[in-house]
């Protein structure tokens, strides 16, 4: 891709003037809570060091402790060209901060957001100097069980599937100067039927440019050929517009569009350029892919061919950095692995990854579920704080073409009473409804796992350990598990109390979990296992037995890799395979009796 830049954090809004802020800042707890009234963004304590992005509890931060703190503060300098302050704006990025965090610079209040997982920007202009500045952040957490946390524990142990907790700042710092006059975003949806994209603009601007010079150019190349440009007068600070897509070939007439597939994940460049009066105020480049997801009856169709997802539960923890990823390499190699694997795609499993993992599942041709961290309780706090972070996310992310689901909910998490209570259920149809607003072109599930209510795929977790008898459970049960005559798995409805089931597609997504025997150190599910060949024999089985279910049309095995107490991967924390990638694929990849012509 021509705006591939290593390590840039944000691969489908790419501009040449940025500068990484990772690396040591000043650092300090803040047990008190003392440090606001103190003015620590006056006169920082300094008491230790912390080589962010990765929190203090984690090896790689320097520090690894994993005691709760809630309050913890960070310094550093950074050197600011004042001459480019004349015409262009200073932003600073946080590409990831968990939960509250507040920003000074040179001593004075720049702003705060709320959220653990979403970006969120501040333009520092009017306060940095030329020359040396100093950035101060305080980040607040806490165990409160309302906020979106995801797999972070709330209680001083791990338990569970719960992990350590992940506190302040742990994604890409980063800063950049951009032009008065620019380009905010831009939502890139793809129209097959049309050859079309379809773009929707946000542009900043002073006051004295809107005069109706100012124009937007957008320049749509494959492989390093023009595909078509357009030029568009910029009335006001949203427009809309679309660009078409055919590409002449030969001497003939014949046109051909490229897509976006697992099997061929063809992209195209675009670059984009706002002009005034023949000058370039300013130029992006991004990525854009042709693809179509939807749902038709029974079936999840891409390009308008039924789609069998072979997924794989993915939780994005390393030993020595847990939520945040040591380095690119790491991203990629997950990805790879998981391919090795035979699998097409991947369930991002209560987390919103780094954008550059989405970047190269974009280009590796991964298919990604994007699920929401949870909270774990019902309240209207809990309400609002994630309804405000999880539009923030769907906005963020919903150019990338390997998203091809939204899951806001998993597991009644948050939502304890959803079969049975109103409130609850008004939530999640509100959540769907809001997520369809933004995009509605993806399908929404709502919520995964069981007791769904409103939702464009139904999805079942099942941990059976003997596969004739799952085949059996959802072959010959299933009227009545729609019907919630039968409870599926863990004694939970398939759907919640007053919804029906409406002919969607269904797919099992989780199944496996299987543990290798450790001196009873850590879980999976179900009996664990003591070789490799019990292994193999258990997930042939079970694989086998989903696939033979004719009305399926997908699975998702749990899971990629170890995480910390659940030792239920194909791998350990450290990437190793615990069984042959050949052999899983193969399994994978098999073709059964029951199995669809379209596998």
């Amino acid at each position: 891709m021509k705006c591939y830049v290593k390590d840039y954090p944000r691969p489908q809004f790419v501009r040449n003037n940025w500068e990484n802020l990772n690396g040591i800042w000043s650092f300090s707890f803040d047990d008190e809570n003392c440090g606001e009234q103190q003015k620590w963004f006056e006169h920082f304590p300094g008491e230790k060091t912390i080589r962010v992005p990765f929190t203090y509890e984690t090896k790689l931060s320097g520090i690894q402790e994993e005691t709760r703190h809630d309050a913890v503060w960070y310094r550093r300098t950074v050197q600011v060209d004042g001459a480019r302050l004349k015409n262009q704006r200073y932003v600073i990025h946080f590409e990831g901060s968990d939960f509250l965090t507040k920003l000074w610079v040179n001593g004075q209040y720049v702003g705060c957001h709320r959220g653990g997982y979403a970006r969120f920007s501040f333009d520092l202009t009017d306060l940095v100097r030329d020359g040396e500045n100093e950035l101060t952040v305080k980040v607040e957490d806490s165990f409160d069980m309302q906020q979106p946390r995801g797999k972070q524990r709330w209680i001083e142990e791990n338990f569970g599937c719960w992990y350590v907790q992940t506190t302040g700042i742990w994604k890409t710092v980063w800063t950049e100067y951009v032009p008065k006059a620019r380009l905010e975003c831009v939502k890139m949806t793809p129209d097959l039927k049309s050859h079309s994209l379809k773009l929707e603009y946000e542009v900043l601007a002073p006051e004295s440019m809107w005069d109706g010079d100012l124009l937007l150019e957008a320049v749509v190349s494959f492989g390093g050929v023009t595909v078509n440009r357009i030029l568009s007068a910029v009335m006001s600070g949203h427009m809309k517009t679309e660009i078409d897509l055919f590409i002449k070939r030969g001497a003939g007439m014949e046109w051909a569009l490229k897509t976006w597939s697992p099997e061929q994940p063809d992209l195209y460049d675009v670059e984009f350029r706002l002009l005034r009066e023949g000058e370039v105020l300013d130029e992006v480049g991004s990525y854009f892919a042709m693809r179509e997801i939807r749902i038709d009856g029974p079936n999840v169709l891409l390009n308008g061919k039924p789609l069998y997802q072979k997924l794989i539960l993915d939780q994005g923890y390393w030993k020595d950095s847990h939520l945040t990823p040591p380095h690119e390499e790491a991203l990629i190699e997950d990805i790879d692995k998981i391919q090795a694997l035979g699998y097409n795609g991947l369930r991002k499993h209560q987390k919103i990854e780094d954008e550059r993992f989405l970047y190269w599942c974009d280009v590796k041709g991964m298919l990604v579920w994007s699920e929401a961290p949870a909270a774990y309780q019902f309240t209207d706090y809990a309400v609002l704080e994630f309804v405000s972070e999880w539009m923030e996310i769907v906005k963020q992310n919903y150019n990338h073409p390997c998203i091809i689901t939204w899951t806001p909910f998993n597991e009644s998490w948050g939502i304890g009473q959803v079969k049975t209570e109103r409130p609850e259920q008004h939530f999640t149809e509100a959540v769907y409804h809001l997520t369809k607003s933004m995009d509605p072109f993806r399908p929404v599930i709502v919520n995964d796992g069981w007791e769904h209510t409103v939702s464009d795929i139904i999805t079942l977790h099942d941990y059976e350990e003997a596969g004739e008898i799952l085949k059996k459970r959802y072959v010959e049960c299933r009227d009545d598990i729609f019907a919630n005559k039968v409870y599926h798995c863990s004694h939970k409805a398939a759907l919640a109390d007053g919804y029906e089931y409406q002919g969607q597609p269904v797919i099992i997504s989780e199944y496996g979990g299987i543990a290798f025997n450790n001196d009873d150190a850590g879980w999976g599910y179900g009996n664990k296992v003591n070789t490799k060949e019990e292994f193999v024999r258990r997930f042939d089985e079970i694989t086998t037995a989903v696939k033979e279910i004719p009305y399926v049309c997908g699975f998702c095995y749990t899971q990629v890799s170890d995480v910390q107490q659940e030792i239920n991967g194909l791998m350990d924390m450290d990437r190793n395979f615990k069984v042959e990638t050949e052999v899983i694929k193969e399994i994978n990849e098999r073709k059964t009796g029951f199995w669809r012509s379209y596998m």
